[in-house]
């Protein structure tokens, strides 16, 4: 299937203008050494200048509020790109407030995750590509310095574009510091060799527009039904998956895979890409084994729903998107080929 729906909005050059914005929570407002790193880093690594809006420093702003931040950036001609501060889990409050109309009518590169996954979703509706991933907080305010695997897909999404061969990271990890130790920044995370993908039912290629984001908020709009399209719009497209630092059970994870699958929206997809799942954090600081542990009861969570619901179609799992780090942009919408002969991926920015 060819990209035929989606428009690739046009590239970034340096020193072009770019909203940071905060559709989720302000956490800005709580750890503002973390985020002006983070534009920092925008500034000097990327040579884009970014420009803040009323809610992007503001805990607890009304969804309206949030969304006309968003409506006022893509309606600006001097703003090329929108970035997100850091996720959240309200952000499907906003869409309601949007103006499809004014994003349509001024597609632009947009990046974020997990919670900004509300916000793939909407844009894709719109048949507008988006790149999932590159929070500004996160990836662009990590601690000592930004990695390199992330730096060099931020670079594809905002200014390059063209096909790309995605490899696996060599190193990766889960951990980190708190954010309120802000003399940390200039510590390296611990960071651990990278086994590889893992591929199930490869041996055939694939391609299509990839749809999807993180688990969790995929969820909420099953329960809402508000946002998504009629079946056959998902048809042969890429699934993308990944699950958040809440690091739910494998059981939930089956049972949201079980709720595609009964909607019937799980068999559409040609192909599944699903990111390696945190399975760290401060509250529940597991040891190497436990995180095994966690990753493969999830994976058998997966691979149970889909032996019931759609048993044929490739898989790869423990990629290298979402809440781990380092993390390649996914682009919502973008075309992906997926060889399953030679086991190589290649995505379109």
């Amino acid at each position: 299937m060819q990209n035929k729906h989606f428009i690739y909005p046009p590239k970034l050059q340096a020193g072009d203008k770019v909203a940071v914005l905060s559709p989720s929570a302000g956490l800005p407002e709580i750890f503002p050494e973390v985020f002006d790193l983070g534009l920092q880093r925008l500034r000097e690594n990327f040579g884009l200048v970014p420009v803040e809006y009323p809610s992007t420093r503001k805990m607890n702003t009304p969804p309206e509020e949030r969304a006309r931040d968003i409506i006022a950036a893509f309606a600006d001609s001097e703003i090329k790109a929108v970035i997100c501060s850091i996720g959240g889990d309200d952000q499907i409050k906003v869409l309601k407030y949007l103006e499809p109309e004014v994003l349509r009518a001024h597609p632009k590169p947009f990046l974020g995750y997990s919670d900004a996954t509300n916000l793939h979703m909407y844009l894709w509706n719109l048949g507008i590509v988006s790149y999932y991933g590159g929070a500004i907080m996160t990836q662009f305010g990590r601690y000592h310095a930004m990695d390199e695997y992330t730096v060099e897909s931020l670079r594809y999404a905002l200014f390059q574009g063209g096909e790309v061969e995605i490899v696996p990271t060599p190193e990766w990890s889960d951990e980190n510091y708190r954010w309120n130790e802000p003399e940390k920044l200039r510590l390296r995370v611990p960071m651990f060799t990278n086994p590889g993908w893992k591929w199930h039912n490869a041996g055939r290629v694939i391609e299509g527009p990839a749809w999807g984001g993180c688990l969790e908020i995929v969820d909420y709009h099953l329960r809402a039904h508000r946002y998504l399209q009629p079946l056959e719009r998902y048809k042969d497209c890429v699934l993308f998956l990944e699950t958040s630092e809440e690091m739910p059970s494998a059981t939930y994870v089956y049972d949201v895979f079980m709720g595609l699958g009964e909607r019937g929206l799980l068999q559409q997809f040609s192909a599944l890409l699903i990111g390696r799942p945190k399975a760290w954090e401060f509250n529940q600081q597991r040891s190497a084994e436990q995180k095994d542990v966690y990753k493969r009861e999830q994976e058998e969570a997966i691979l149970k729903a889909l032996q019931e619901y759609h048993p044929s179609v490739p898989v790869i799992f423990n990629m290298d998107f979402g809440h781990t780090d380092p993390q390649f942009m996914v682009p919502s919408g973008g075309h992906i080929r997926i060889d399953g002969i030679e086991k190589r991926v290649f995505v379109r920015y």
